[in-house]
C-alpha cells in the first residue's frame, strides 16, 4: 500500500498498488501531452522564424540585385556618355588634322605652281632675248622650250590630278572612317540603349526576359537546369488530372530515402500580355488554386503570376497569402527556384525535427509497452494476490469463527467458576445461625444440642 498526502488539507490516504499506477499513469500522460505540444511549438516557432530569415534574406539579395543594377545602369550611362565625349573629341582631332594636311597640301602644289610658272616665265624672257640670234634656232628653242615646258606642265598638272586625287580619296577615307565611327558608336548606342530598356524594364516588372516561350515553360526550363544538382530525387510534372473538372498546371514533390513525403506544391503560372483589354488580377485565382491543393494533397499552392505589373506589393519579392487561404504564395517568376528551395529547406527542418519527435515517441511508446507489461504483470500478480488473499481472509475469517466460540465457551466456563466461586463463598458463609434465622424452634433445638 502506497500512502499519499493531500496538498491542500494535508489528510495522509493509502491507495493500492493499482491505484498507485493509475494515478501516476494520468500524470504522465499528461506531462507527455503537454511535452508534445511544448515541441510542436517549437517546431511550429521555427519553422516560421526559418521561414522569415530566409524571406528576409532573399529580399536582401533582390534589393542587392536591383541596387547593382541600378549602379551597372549608372556605371554604364556614365561610361556611355564618356565614350561618346571621347569619340567626339577623338573626330574632331581628327578632321582638324585632315583638314591641316589638305591645307598644307594645297598650299605646297600652289607653291609648286607658282614655281613652276616662274621658271617658266624666266625661261621666255631667256628665248626672248635670244630671238636676235637666230629665227631657226629661236623657233626650235621655242618649240623645245615649250615642249619641254608643255612636259614639265602637263607632269605638274598630272602632279596635280594626283595629288587632287589623293586628296579626294583622303577625304573620303575620312567621311568612310566617320561614318564606320558613326555607325559604330550608333551600334554601341543601340545596344547601351537595349541595355538600358532592358533593365528599365527589369526594375519594372523585376520579371525575367522570356524570348519566344511562354511562362510555363520559362519555370520547366529554370527547373530543369537545376533538377540534377539541386533537386535530384523530386518529382515535378505537368498536372494532367482533370477528374474534378479543374487542375493546376505543375506539382512538385520530394520524398527522403525511406519514401516518406516530406514537401508537395500545387504551381499555378499566369501570364498576361499588354494588349489585353481585360486585366486580371492575382486574387481571381487564389479560390481555384487553393480548390486544385486540396484536391491533389499538396501542402502549399504557389501563383507565379506576372499580372498587376504595377503593383509593389507583388513586386517587392515573396508574397505570402495564407491569411485569405491557408499556405499560399504568389511570387514573380525570377522567384520561382527560391520559392521551392526556401519550402524545401523549411520541410527538411520540420523533417529533422518530426524524425527526432518520432525517436522521442518511440521511445515513450517502448516505455508505454514496458509499463502495459508491468501493468499486466501486476494485474496478474494482483488476481493471484487477491484470491490467496480472499483465501487467507476466509481462513483467518473462520479462525475467528472458531476464536469467537471458543471466547463462548470461554465465557460459558469463566461464568460456571464465577458462580461456583459463588456458590463456595455463599457455602463458607454458611452457619446454623443464618439457617436457624427465621425458624426460631431450630435454632432452639440447636442451642439445646450444643448445651448438652
Amino acid at each position: 500500500m502506497q500512502e499519499i498526502k493531500c496538498p491542500n488539507c494535508g489528510q495522509v490516504f493509502q491507495v493500492d498498488e493499482t491505484g498507485y499506477a493509475q494515478i501516476v499513469q494520468q500524470i504522465r500522460d499528461k506531462e507527455f501531452e503537454k511535452e508534445i505540444e511544448r515541441r510542436e511549438a517549437e517546431l511550429a516557432e521555427k519553422k516560421d522564424s526559418d521561414l522569415k530569415l530566409l524571406r528576409m534574406e532573399q529580399e536582401q539579395i533582390l534589393k542587392a540585385t536591383v541596387s547593382d543594377k541600378d549602379a551597372e545602369l549608372a556605371a554604364k550611362t556614365s561610361e556611355l556618355e564618356r565614350l561618346r565625349t571621347e569619340k567626339k573629341s577623338e573626330l574632331e582631332v581628327l578632321r582638324s588634322e585632315k583638314d591641316r594636311e589638305i591645307d598644307k597640301l594645297r598650299a605646297e602644289k600652289d607653291h609648286e605652281i607658282e614655281r613652276l610658272r616662274s621658271e617658266l616665265t624666266a625661261e621666255l624672257g631667256k628665248l626672248k632675248a635670244e630671238i636676235d640670234k637666230s629665227d631657226t634656232e629661236r623657233e626650235l628653242a621655242v618649240t623645245k622650250a615649250v615642249q619641254v615646258k608643255d612636259k614639265e606642265l602637263s607632269d605638274a598638272n598630272a602632279e596635280v590630278t594626283r595629288l587632287q586625287g589623293e586628296l579626294e580619296l583622303q577625304a573620303r577615307e575620312n567621311k568612310l572612317s566617320e561614318a564606320r565611327i558613326a555607325e559604330q558608336h550608333k551600334g554601341e548606342l543601340k545596344l547601351r540603349d537595349e541595355e538600358i530598356e532592358r533593365l528599365k524594364d527589369f526594375k519594372a516588372k523585376q520579371s525575367t526576359k522570356m524570348v519566344g516561350e511562354s511562362l510555363e515553360q520559362h519555370c520547366m526550363n529554370e527547373f530543369n537546369m537545376l533538377r540534377m544538382t539541386a533537386f535530384p530525387d523530386a518529382y515535378f510534372e505537368k498536372d494532367n488530372n482533370a477528374r474534378s473538372g479543374s487542375k493546376g498546371d505543375f506539382i512538385f514533390r520530394e520524398s527522403d530515402e525511406g519514401g516518406t513525403e516530406f514537401i508537395s506544391i500545387m504551381f499555378e503560372m499566369k501570364n498576361e500580355m499588354d494588349t489585353t483589354a481585360t486585366k486580371h488580377k492575382n486574387e481571381d485565382f487564389f479560390k481555384e488554386l487553393d480548390k486544385d491543393r486540396r484536391e491533389k494533397g499538396c501542402e502549399y499552392a504557389v501563383l507565379v503570376s506576372l499580372l498587376e505589373a504595377d503593383n509593389e506589393y507583388y513586386n517587392n519579392g515573396i508574397v505570402d497569402v495564407s491569411y485569405r487561404y491557408e499556405k499560399m504564395y504568389v511570387v514573380r517568376p525570377q522567384f520561382f527556384i527560391p520559392i521551392i528551395t526556401l519550402l524545401r529547406n523549411a520541410a527538411l527542418n520540420s523533417l529533422k525535427y518530426q524524425r527526432e519527435l518520432a525517436i522521442v515517441k518511440n521511445q515513450q511508446l517502448d516505455i508505454m509497452h514496458f509499463e502495459e507489461n508491468m501493468d499486466a504483470f501486476k494485474k496478474a500478480f494482483g488476481k493471484n494476490y487477491e484470491l490467496a488473499s480472499r483465501k487467507f481472509e476466509d481462513a483467518i475469517n473462520e479462525i475467528d469463527k472458531s476464536i469467537r466460540q471458543l471466547e463462548k465457551v470461554k465465557d460459558a466456563l469463566t461464568s460456571s467458576e464465577r458462580n461456583l466461586r459463588l456458590a463456595n463463598d455463599k457455602a463458607q458463609d454458611l452457619s446454623i445461625k443464618k439457617l436457624t434465622k427465621n425458624a426460631p424452634t431450630v435454632r432452639a433445638m440447636f442451642e439445646e444440642i450444643e448445651e448438652n
